[in-house]
Protein backbone atom coordinates (compact mmCIF):
# COMPACT_ATOMS: atom_id res chain seq x y z
CA UNK A 1 0.00 0.00 0.00
CA UNK A 2 1.26 3.47 -0.87
CA UNK A 3 2.06 5.74 2.06
CA UNK A 4 -0.41 8.39 0.87
CA UNK A 5 -3.26 5.86 0.87
CA UNK A 6 -2.32 4.56 4.31
CA UNK A 7 -2.23 8.12 5.68
CA UNK A 8 -5.71 8.77 4.24
CA UNK A 9 -7.10 5.61 5.80
CA UNK A 10 -5.57 6.33 9.19
CA UNK A 11 -6.82 9.91 9.15
CA UNK A 12 -10.39 8.55 8.97
CA UNK A 13 -10.02 6.96 12.40
CA UNK A 14 -11.52 9.52 14.81
CA UNK A 15 -9.82 10.79 17.91
CA UNK A 16 -11.35 10.82 21.41
CA UNK A 17 -14.51 12.88 21.61
CA UNK A 18 -13.77 13.95 25.18
CA UNK A 19 -10.02 13.38 25.72
CA UNK A 20 -8.83 12.86 29.29
CA UNK A 21 -5.75 14.81 30.35
CA UNK A 22 -4.95 12.38 33.17
CA UNK A 23 -4.55 9.58 30.60
CA UNK A 24 -2.87 11.85 28.02
CA UNK A 25 -5.45 10.87 25.42
CA UNK A 26 -4.12 12.47 22.26
CA UNK A 27 -4.38 11.53 18.61
CA UNK A 28 -1.36 9.98 16.94
CA UNK A 29 -0.81 12.04 13.75
CA UNK A 30 -1.79 9.98 10.71
CA UNK A 31 1.51 10.68 8.95
CA UNK A 32 3.57 9.59 11.96
CA UNK A 33 1.41 6.50 12.46
CA UNK A 34 1.84 5.54 8.80
CA UNK A 35 5.62 5.93 9.00
CA UNK A 36 5.83 3.76 12.13
CA UNK A 37 3.77 1.01 10.51
CA UNK A 38 5.74 1.15 7.26
CA UNK A 39 8.95 0.89 9.28
CA UNK A 40 7.50 -2.26 10.85
CA UNK A 41 6.81 -3.58 7.35
CA UNK A 42 10.37 -2.77 6.30
CA UNK A 43 12.02 -4.37 9.33
CA UNK A 44 9.65 -7.25 10.02
CA UNK A 45 7.03 -7.68 7.31
CA UNK A 46 3.62 -7.39 8.98
CA UNK A 47 1.85 -9.92 6.76
CA UNK A 48 0.71 -12.82 8.91
CA UNK A 49 2.47 -11.64 12.08
CA UNK A 50 0.64 -11.26 15.39
CA UNK A 51 0.63 -7.69 16.68
CA UNK A 52 -0.20 -5.95 19.94
CA UNK A 53 -0.97 -2.23 20.26
CA UNK A 54 -0.42 -1.09 23.85
CA UNK A 55 -2.54 1.91 24.82
CA UNK A 56 -4.41 1.65 21.53
CA UNK A 57 -6.70 4.66 22.05
CA UNK A 58 -9.19 4.87 19.22
CA UNK A 59 -7.19 2.37 17.20
CA UNK A 60 -5.10 4.11 14.55
CA UNK A 61 -2.01 1.92 14.88
CA UNK A 62 -3.91 -1.33 15.39
CA UNK A 63 -6.28 -0.69 12.49
CA UNK A 64 -3.43 0.33 10.22
CA UNK A 65 -1.49 -2.81 11.11
CA UNK A 66 -4.48 -5.00 10.30
CA UNK A 67 -4.96 -3.20 6.99
CA UNK A 68 -1.31 -3.98 6.19
CA UNK A 69 -1.83 -7.69 6.84
CA UNK A 70 -0.90 -8.27 10.49
CA UNK A 71 -3.00 -10.99 12.13
CA UNK A 72 -4.18 -11.46 14.77
CA UNK A 73 -4.14 -7.84 15.96
CA UNK A 74 -5.05 -6.89 19.53
CA UNK A 75 -5.40 -3.37 20.90
CA UNK A 76 -5.22 -2.84 24.68
CA UNK A 77 -6.82 0.33 26.04
CA UNK A 78 -7.77 1.17 29.63
CA UNK A 79 -10.65 3.53 28.71
CA UNK A 80 -13.80 1.58 27.71
CA UNK A 81 -15.16 4.60 25.81
CA UNK A 82 -12.13 4.65 23.50
CA UNK A 83 -12.45 0.89 23.06
CA UNK A 84 -16.00 1.47 21.84
CA UNK A 85 -14.83 4.11 19.36
CA UNK A 86 -11.98 1.88 18.17
CA UNK A 87 -14.26 -1.08 17.55
CA UNK A 88 -16.61 1.07 15.47
CA UNK A 89 -13.66 2.53 13.52
CA UNK A 90 -12.28 -0.94 12.80
CA UNK A 91 -15.65 -2.05 11.47
CA UNK A 92 -15.82 0.97 9.16
CA UNK A 93 -12.26 0.28 7.96
CA UNK A 94 -12.92 -3.41 7.41
CA UNK A 95 -10.06 -4.24 9.78
CA UNK A 96 -10.10 -7.37 11.93
CA UNK A 97 -8.89 -6.13 15.32
CA UNK A 98 -9.72 -7.31 18.83
CA UNK A 99 -9.87 -4.33 21.19
CA UNK A 100 -9.57 -5.19 24.89
CA UNK A 101 -10.46 -2.87 27.76
CA UNK A 102 -7.59 -3.51 30.18
CA UNK A 103 -4.66 -1.94 31.99
CA UNK A 104 -1.48 -2.40 29.96
CA UNK A 105 0.50 -3.07 33.15
CA UNK A 106 -1.41 -6.29 33.76
CA UNK A 107 -1.73 -7.52 30.19
CA UNK A 108 0.12 -10.78 29.58
CA UNK A 109 -0.67 -11.98 26.04
CA UNK A 110 2.49 -11.90 23.87
CA UNK A 111 2.70 -11.11 20.15
CA UNK A 112 5.35 -11.09 17.45
CA UNK A 113 5.32 -7.29 17.25
CA UNK A 114 4.34 -4.57 19.70
CA UNK A 115 3.45 -1.08 18.50
CA UNK A 116 2.54 1.83 20.74
CA UNK A 117 2.27 5.54 21.29
CA UNK A 118 2.47 5.57 25.10
CA UNK A 119 1.84 8.58 27.35
CA UNK A 120 4.76 11.00 27.18
CA UNK A 121 4.61 11.76 30.91
CA UNK A 122 3.31 15.32 30.62
CA UNK A 123 0.73 14.80 33.38
CA UNK A 124 2.40 12.08 35.42
CA UNK A 125 6.15 11.61 35.45
CA UNK A 126 7.30 8.27 34.03
CA UNK A 127 3.79 7.37 32.84
CA UNK A 128 5.42 5.69 29.83
CA UNK A 129 7.50 3.26 31.92
CA UNK A 130 4.86 0.51 32.36
CA UNK A 131 4.25 0.56 28.60
CA UNK A 132 7.92 0.04 27.78
CA UNK A 133 8.27 -2.68 30.40
CA UNK A 134 5.31 -4.60 28.97
CA UNK A 135 6.46 -4.00 25.39
CA UNK A 136 9.86 -5.58 26.06
CA UNK A 137 8.22 -8.42 27.98
CA UNK A 138 5.55 -9.25 25.38
CA UNK A 139 7.22 -8.64 22.00
CA UNK A 140 8.61 -11.89 20.63
CA UNK A 141 10.23 -10.16 17.65
CA UNK A 142 10.19 -6.36 17.76
CA UNK A 143 8.87 -3.12 19.24
CA UNK A 144 7.93 -0.06 17.17
CA UNK A 145 7.01 2.97 19.25
CA UNK A 146 7.02 6.72 19.76
CA UNK A 147 8.69 8.46 22.71
CA UNK A 148 9.84 11.91 23.71
CA UNK A 149 13.48 12.50 22.91
CA UNK A 150 14.04 13.00 26.67
CA UNK A 151 13.42 9.25 27.08
CA UNK A 152 16.31 8.14 24.86
CA UNK A 153 18.63 7.18 27.71
CA UNK A 154 15.92 5.24 29.57
CA UNK A 155 14.84 3.30 26.48
CA UNK A 156 18.41 2.52 25.46
CA UNK A 157 19.19 1.23 28.96
CA UNK A 158 16.05 -0.92 29.04
CA UNK A 159 16.95 -2.31 25.62
CA UNK A 160 20.39 -3.30 26.86
CA UNK A 161 18.89 -4.87 30.00
CA UNK A 162 16.50 -6.90 27.84
CA UNK A 163 19.25 -7.81 25.35
CA UNK A 164 17.30 -6.03 22.61
CA UNK A 165 18.90 -4.40 19.57
CA UNK A 166 18.08 -0.85 18.50
CA UNK A 167 17.36 -1.05 14.77
CA UNK A 168 16.74 2.65 14.29
CA UNK A 169 15.74 5.84 16.04
CA UNK A 170 14.28 8.55 13.83
CA UNK A 171 13.10 12.08 14.73
CA UNK A 172 9.44 12.72 14.04
CA UNK A 173 7.79 16.02 13.08
CA UNK A 174 5.13 16.19 15.80
CA UNK A 175 2.87 19.20 16.25
CA UNK A 176 0.65 18.80 19.30
CA UNK A 177 -2.57 20.81 18.91
CA UNK A 178 -4.41 22.42 21.82
CA UNK A 179 -6.38 19.49 23.30
CA UNK A 180 -7.07 20.09 26.97
CA UNK A 181 -8.53 23.12 28.81
CA UNK A 182 -5.22 23.95 30.50
CA UNK A 183 -3.45 24.36 27.14
CA UNK A 184 -2.77 28.03 26.41
CA UNK A 185 -1.17 27.80 22.96
CA UNK A 186 -2.83 26.70 19.73
CA UNK A 187 -0.15 24.10 19.16
CA UNK A 188 3.22 22.97 20.48
CA UNK A 189 6.03 21.28 18.58
CA UNK A 190 7.29 18.24 20.49
CA UNK A 191 10.68 16.56 20.07
CA UNK A 192 9.62 12.96 19.43
CA UNK A 193 11.51 9.87 18.27
CA UNK A 194 10.27 6.82 16.42
CA UNK A 195 11.94 3.65 17.67
CA UNK A 196 12.42 0.24 16.10
CA UNK A 197 13.92 -2.42 18.38
CA UNK A 198 14.58 -6.12 17.81
CA UNK A 199 13.63 -8.15 20.88
CA UNK A 200 14.18 -11.71 19.68
CA UNK A 201 17.53 -13.16 20.83
CA UNK A 202 20.51 -12.21 18.73
CA UNK A 203 22.27 -15.09 16.93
Amino acid sequence: MRRSELVRRLARVPGPEHPRADLEQVVTPAEAAADLLLAAVRWDGLEGRSLLDLGSGTGRLAIGAAVLGATPVVGVEIDPELVRVARAAAEVAGANVEFVAADVAGFARPADIVVMNPPFGAQRRHADRPFWERAFALARRSVHAFALADSRTFIAKRAVARRAQVLETRPVAWEFPRTFPHHTRRKVTLVVDRWALRTEPLP
